[in-house]
């Protein structure tokens, strides 16, 4: 395919749908996009519909403006007949090998506790030892097959759930940090995916879009996540972290959770808690 000129081949119709799309996403009508893009008005209405196709750096620079996320860029692309500009390479590819080892030395130094790599769907693709030695205390994680999801594991009745402190609480803040946090704040075909999934499960509540949280004054700056044990209630919050300037797709959906003790009651706890996971046979 040419990367400087359209394949004629491109169906029709797509390239403005997809724009359209990202307008309306965003909230921009022709006139905004046009002015904060330096593109005509003119040109954005015969994009949309249909009646001319763009050079490929006037795309860029309508995605550029339109926040898309790289992903939706080399669609964008696509359907304009260009060849993708972002590479789509694997998260464990050669060209990401010096974003893997700075992840692999982060996740090392957040010991002990749980430091956690997970891809645009909260699968998980690394972990410090911590995390599965923490997530272990509760349930037998060797018997839960991969691929490995994060929320699959909080919401599962057989997963983390049962030791989850206020739960309708935190499904309701999980959900919600789903739709804040997905890549360039839009929900993709897999996140609603993921959702459905994540609905299904039993007693999920469903106000979630809506809820704002305790009414109660917060005593915390954060919605700490509580888990249960022997009696007491280990508080942590979580720092989540994204890679800057990504020129890789993949590079740009990796997202890292770090879990923090929300008080120091549960860092002493739990360091006595892997510490005694440890010394079990």
């Amino acid at each position: 395919m040419n990367a400087t000129r359209p394949d004629p081949n491109a169906p029709p119709g797509e390239l403005g749908d997809l724009l359209r799309y990202w307008r309306d996403v965003r909230g921009m009508s022709q006139l905004d996009l046009s002015l904060e893009a330096g593109v005509s008005q003119r040109q954005i209405s015969f994009i949309e519909s249909g009646r001319s196709v763009p050079g490929r750096e006037t795309l860029l620079t309508l995605a550029q403006t339109l926040d898309v996320p790289l992903r939706e860029r080399n669609a964008l692309l696509l359907a304009a007949g260009y060849a993708p500009v972002y590479s789509e390479a694997p998260w464990n590819a050669a060209e990401m090998r010096s974003v893997i080892h700075a992840l692999e030395r982060v996740v090392r130094q957040h010991e002990p506790y749980p430091a956690i790599v997970m891809d645009r769907h909260w699968n998980v693709l690394m972990t410090n030892a911590a995390a599965p030695r923490f997530f272990g205390c509760f349930i037998d994680m060797a018997a839960r097959g991969g691929p490995r999801n994060m929320l699959h594991l909080m919401f599962d009745p057989r997963g983390m759930r049962p030791f989850l402190d206020d739960w309708k609480t935190v499904a309701r803040s999980l959900l919600q940090r789903v739709h804040r946090e997905s890549v360039g704040h839009a929900v993709d075909a897999g996140t609603k995916r993921l959702l459905d999934e994540l609905l299904v499960y039993p007693d999920v509540p469903r106000d979630w879009k809506t809820h704002h949280g305790p009414s109660a004054t917060p005593t915390m700056p954060v919605i700490p996540l509580g888990f249960v044990r022997d009696g007491a209630v280990l508080r942590y919050f979580s720092m989540v972290t994204i890679v800057g300037a990504p020129q890789n797709v993949v590079a740009q959906e990796l997202r890292l959770e770090c879990l923090f003790p929300a008080d120091d009651e549960t860092e002493a706890r739990h360091r006595q808690l892997l510490a005694a996971h440890s010394a079990q046979p």
